[in-house]
């Protein structure tokens, strides 16, 4: 078995990879969205392949070590920009091939109008795990 972390990036452009930002779908398309995820997760967690997942607010900070002793702080990011995390997912699988048929699965949940979003996932296996690599 390998761990990948898959990242849900929630992209604000192209419109031809998310028509629809994600802030202007109703209440159906979002409960749709979410159920989605959690039916993956629950058929993933039936194989023995799911570890864990969590939401990510969009509001966020970047902190960096400065050298003095006390970290500088940036606001951001920002749901302006082209790219945000928007949560992740790790799977415990047991090739490569097959985090990617997971990954692939993740990226059609449903946004607006009911239709699968494409979303970018960034697919990344745990540093030290080299049965996690493609071949």
């Amino acid at each position: 078995m390998a761990k990948y972390l898959l990242l849900k990036h929630y992209r604000g452009a192209p419109a031809s990879v998310n028509p629809e930002p994600m802030d202007q779908w109703t209440p159906e398309e979002i409960s749709a969205h979410v159920q989605y995820m959690n039916d993956l997760a629950a058929r993933l967690e039936k194989t023995g392949e799911y570890v864990d997942s969590q939401a990510l607010s969009p509001e966020g900070t970047f902190v960096r070590y400065d050298g003095a002793g006390r970290p500088p702080v940036t606001d951001g990011p920002f749901a302006e920009t082209k790219d945000v995390i928007a949560g992740w997912m790790v799977i415990d699988v047991d090739s490569y091939e097959r985090a990617l048929a997971v990954a692939g699965e993740l990226s059609a949940a449903p946004g607006a109008g009911g239709k699968p979003i494409h979303e970018w996932l960034e697919l990344r296996p745990f540093l030290g795990d080299h049965s996690a690599t493609a071949e």
